[in-house]
């Protein structure tokens, strides 16, 4: 993982347009020129499978499924609910043909960081603001220049 690339602040619908990137190295995702390996996104729970570690999230623009590590800090492995409010971090990754979750169609999140912000009812409305204010200050002048 090349912590070098910032984790972008996006919204589900924002990541249908993402493309994965041929690197000799590593990974890396592209979306609108941006080079990037994780996101960083913000919603609630709607599928809570916690025997498999597996997570369905809906920021209100889109699903995407969250996967937790068996070998996950202890932090993470804590009890998540259906309804949940929460923030997480991860390694972004398209849906392959040969995944075996019964959500294979979704977009992937190799979660890095998840906290539950249900205990904070103005998070959800000021998080819209916080993609915006990222994408007008820094991802629109690098698609301008891509473009």
């Amino acid at each position: 993982m090349n912590y070098s690339l910032a984790a972008l602040k996006v919204l589900c619908e924002q990541l249908k347009e993402a493309r994965e990137m041929a690197s000799q190295t590593q990974k890396a995702m592209s979306l609108g020129g941006i080079l990037f390996q994780r996101v960083w996104l913000q919603g609630i729970l709607v599928c809570v499978e916690e025997e498999k570690n597996h997570f369905i999230l809906d920021d209100g623009t889109g699903l995407i499924q969250l996967s937790l590590s068996a070998s996950a800090d202890a932090r993470l492995l804590r009890s998540w609910t259906l309804g949940m409010y929460i923030m997480v971090v991860g390694a972004f990754l398209l849906p392959t043909s040969t995944s075996t979750s019964t959500h294979h169609h979704l977009p992937i999140v190799k979660v890095h960081k998840m906290v539950d912000l249900s205990g904070f009812p103005d998070r959800e409305a000021m998080w819209y603001l916080e993609v915006i204010e990222s994408y007008k200050l820094f991802y629109q002048p690098l698609i301008d220049d891509f473009v």
